[in-house]
């Protein structure tokens, strides 16, 4: 069962066995997006050069991958880098590849001892050649796994990927008169995937950043003042837990709404 699964990993009486005990298992997210902010002012809070806090949210990382799957979330998409990025100085970006290659390489067993299925989204052929290959044995290894989804996100922007579907269905030989919402996302780098239902983000800004444009129309979104690098389980299990106490209308009635709309 999930909940041991996850109370193994837990201290006993702490505030994370607290939440995890809130947690409906039958009503978790199936897609959980989170963007990943704040690096850069963790380290200039403690007088370090930016790229040690890219280096310090690996740790993030390696905790919300690993506590997403024990939850049994279905999908997790994480937002890595995007295509504005590549503005930053080049000695930052080469910096985060580095990082990028020595997590694909450190934690790619990990992935698979836990069926973890690792994807990349966005747009992979303006990476380097060298990155490329470390993702691509990635996916690769991964590709039968059954369990959790992960999505990386790189050189990722939503404009684009709305974009390049339409390049595709034009490809593909559709008329506009072809395409409904349905249809068309099936061209997307998600094809096939739940939209997230559960859109967090770190580091207290309240913008949505180009990701995922299409997909989190519907999204609930959590934010939380907590700078990437010191995002930890319990964070994830505050979102969870805050998502479960929403009441979700898709632009309907909500149940109490519904209630009080009856005639009486």
């Amino acid at each position: 069962m999930p909940l041991e699964q996850l109370l193994a990993r837990l201290a006993p009486g702490s505030p994370e066995e607290a939440l995890a005990r809130q947690i409906d298992f039958g009503r978790l997210p199936a897609h959980v997006a989170l963007i990943m902010d704040g690096n850069g002012r963790w380290a200039a809070m403690r007088h370090l050069p930016r790229v040690e806090g890219h280096r310090a949210g690996i740790d993030a990382v390696r905790e919300t991958v690993e506590t997403s799957a024990r939850l049994g979330v279905g999908v997790l998409t994480l937002y890595a880098f995007s295509v504005e990025n590549w503005k930053r100085p080049r000695s930052e970006v080469s910096t985060l590849m580095q990082l990028l290659k020595q997590y694909v390489r450190l934690e790619i067993g990990t992935l698979v001892d836990n069926n973890i299925r690792f994807r990349v989204i966005g747009r992979p052929e303006g990476l380097a050649p060298d990155v490329r290959e470390e993702l691509a044995e990635a996916t690769a290894r991964t590709a039968d796994k059954t369990g959790m989804l992960f999505n990386i996100a790189l050189n990722y922007s939503g404009r684009a990927e709305i974009v390049d579907a339409v390049r595709q269905a034009i490809a593909a030989g559709l008329a506009p008169s072809d395409l409904d919402e349905g249809r068309f996302s099936e061209f997307l780098y998600t094809a096939g995937q739940p939209d997230p239902d559960l859109l967090i983000r770190t580091s207290g800004e309240m913008r949505v950043s180009n990701f995922l444009l299409w997909q989190i129309a519907y999204s609930e979104i959590w934010v939380t003042d907590t700078l990437w690098p010191d995002f930890r389980c319990r964070h994830l299990l505050e979102a969870i837990v805050a998502y479960q106490k929403r009441d979700r209308r898709y632009g309907g009635i909500g149940p109490t709404r519904a209630l009080a709309a009856q005639p009486r």
